[in-house]
């Protein structure tokens, strides 16, 4: 169990279920925050007991309304930048956690908590989610990494609109230029979270997390260093006890029964 002053953990049969609890703000991601995520997923990314991590909001209002304006209203330049950095090095450590990660939207995911779920693998949203990147209304850019995610999930047309106008879309909007995969009755969220995350943890998980590495690292190379990295992951397969077990289970026609080894 990891104690934190901002944050509700619980692992539930190898699910981490992960909630930014600032309620209050809104989830707002002060520094408190962020130091704290930034050790969690440290500590996660070493921990065998985690096959899935669902990343959520504490309330019914919000995933994460943005970061704390009112730490952020009198940063100089310098103190900007390395917020910025900050917020980029985290969102890094949860993009490419082993585990995959699925960001269960209960409500506004504006600015850094838009830009916190698109670092996850996976989002399903509430209904009643609302998506954007509000910053050109305050005067300031996304700074941890929204213009670049942004653009990688829905393409760069609709991205610059979004950015531009800093204009909230809802769950049926997000969902339909395809920033989130799924979209649910608020009542279902958890429990759509929960399902997919169990549906994965049935696979085999080196073979998921070899997938999750290759998506990742393709992404930001051309596409002949991309499968190149493929065969490898692919190769690495065979050596593995998982992939003995669920080619035999198909062979012989049952369920086959992974290790992860």
């Amino acid at each position: 169990m990891y104690n934190y002053q901002n944050l509700v953990y619980e692992n539930e049969n190898g699910i981490a279920i992960v909630a930014i609890n600032r309620p209050k703000a809104l989830n707002a991601l002060n520094a408190a925050t962020m130091r704290e995520l930034n050790d969690l997923c440290d500590k996660l990314a070493q921990d065998k007991a985690v096959q899935v991590v669902i990343l959520t909001g504490s309330g019914d209002k919000a995933f994460v309304a943005g970061a704390d304006i009112t730490e952020m209203q009198a940063m100089s330049a310098i103190e900007g930048r390395e917020w910025g950095k900050l917020g980029q090095l985290v969102f890094n450590k949860l993009e490419n956690l082993p585990q995959p990660v699925i960001a269960a939207v209960n409500g506004f995911a504006l600015g850094g908590g838009c830009e916190l779920a698109m670092a996850c693998d996976i989002r399903i949203a509430s209904e009643k989610a609302k998506f954007g990147q509000p910053e050109v209304t305050l005067g300031i850019t996304p700074g941890f990494a929204g213009t670049q995610r942004l653009a990688r999930l829905v393409g760069k047309g609709l991205a610059k609109e979004i950015l531009y106008t800093g204009d909230m879309i809802d769950a049926a909007e997000a969902y339909r230029i395809g920033l989130v995969n799924k979209v649910v009755a608020p009542e279902e969220l958890m429990a759509a979270a929960k399902a997919m995350a169990q549906k994965i943890m049935m696979r085999a998980p080196v073979a998921v997390r070899l997938c999750k590495a290759a998506v990742n690292e393709g992404l930001d190379t051309d596409l002949e260093t991309g499968t190149a990295y493929e065969a490898e992951v692919f190769g690495l397969c065979f050596a593995t006890e998982d992939q003995k077990e669920g080619m035999a289970a198909f062979v012989e026609k049952r369920k086959a029964n992974f290790k992860g080894k």
